[in-house]
């Protein structure tokens, strides 16, 4: 098939219940962006959207729990142990937490997320959870992203009243990375087994990335299922190894949505993008990223603050100008 009918497919596709194969989502990812076909990509996967979501879109607002070194040092991130950026420091404690979370929530976020580093107590956040469910009411959902479980913990973790994780296989996992692949499947498998709903994206997507890579994570986030995709950009940040390169453009990440959208169609129908652009939402995504704490794309605490002074009000214009409404429920 030409790239053309390839789009064409895919489109008539979305419904069906089907992935693409690895070898379509490599040809759609090898479309020139800012071409003619490129657009055609970017039109078919916002008109799936349409389709899917109805025009409704959704936030997701993370918290940094805690701003200190880390020494699984992963090559893309700021809290890397060996890489002296953290120099003070900082843990948002359960009042903060919940005020945050209470911010969040009162500004219409759906998918509330607590991050910590590889090694931050489990139990302790467990603790945390219960605390926010009783003081913060809502129609939000609670999620963690942290380091490796088994599906016991899973189990466990749910029954403290989580929602979700985030989790994901990186992209570069074992060599920009000290992880063992094996061990982050082992844990998505544990979500999956378990009653936590999983969301995974992409990431963190450099110029350093192929086609075929990211075609595999792709289905591996459909494979797991994850009720939300899309893809997040590595952010070149100072001091770190990956930092010399620079990020992947706007069109590029606009391009990978648009194929995340059409490959996974029904199977996953909320599509994220990190950073938020309006390219990207009207390429398909409806999902976009607050953060607000420790952040692993940046050098400093943003406490009090939103990174890249991206809020809650700059996402709902930007999903505006794109054609969708932001609500805090499905």
């Amino acid at each position: 098939m030409t790239n053309l009918e390839l789009i064409a497919y895919a489109e008539q596709n979305a419904q069906s219940g089907t992935l693409l194969t690895p070898d379509q989502i490599v040809q759609l990812l090898s479309i020139e962006p800012e071409s003619a076909e490129w657009s055609a990509l970017g039109a078919a996967a916002r008109r799936v959207a349409h389709t899917l979501t109805e025009d409704r879109a959704y936030l997701w607002g993370a918290i940094g729990v805690d701003f200190a070194p880390c020494s699984m040092n992963c090559d893309f991130c700021s809290l890397g142990e060996k890489w002296g950026i953290v120099r003070e420091t900082r843990s948002y404690d359960a009042r903060e937490t919940v005020a945050q979370v209470r911010e969040y929530a009162e500004a219409g976020v759906r998918w509330i997320v607590l991050r910590t580093t590889e090694f931050y107590s489990q139990d302790a956040l467990g603790d945390m959870i219960r605390t926010i469910r009783a003081e913060v009411p809502g129609d939000y959902e609670i999620g963690l992203n942290i380091g490796e479980f088994d599906l016991a913990k899973a189990n466990w973790l749910a029954d403290c009243g989580v929602d979700f994780i985030y989790h994901s296989l990186r992209l570069g996992e074992g060599k920009d990375t000290r992880f063992d692949p094996k061990v982050r499947l082992s844990t998505l498998q544990a979500v999956k087994d378990s009653p936590l709903k999983l969301v995974f994206l992409v990431e963190p997507v450099g110029i350093e990335h192929t086609n075929e890579e990211i075609a595999d994570l792709i289905l591996l986030t459909a494979q797991y299922g994850a009720i939300v995709s899309g893809s997040m950009a590595r952010i070149p940040v100072a001091g770190t190894p990956l930092g010399v390169h620079p990020q992947v453009s706007d069109a590029r990440m606009a391009q990978i949505i648009a194929v995340t959208r059409l490959a996974c169609g029904s199977c996953v129908p909320d599509i994220c993008i990190h950073p938020g652009t309006r390219l990207a939402m009207e390429f398909g995504a409806n999902v976009t990223v607050i953060e607000t704490g420790s952040v692993p794309r940046d050098t400093c605490c943003c406490s009090g603050g939103k990174w890249n002074q991206f809020d809650a009000a700059r996402a709902k214009e930007l999903f505006a100008q794109a054609g969708y409404t932001v609500h805090q429920t499905a």
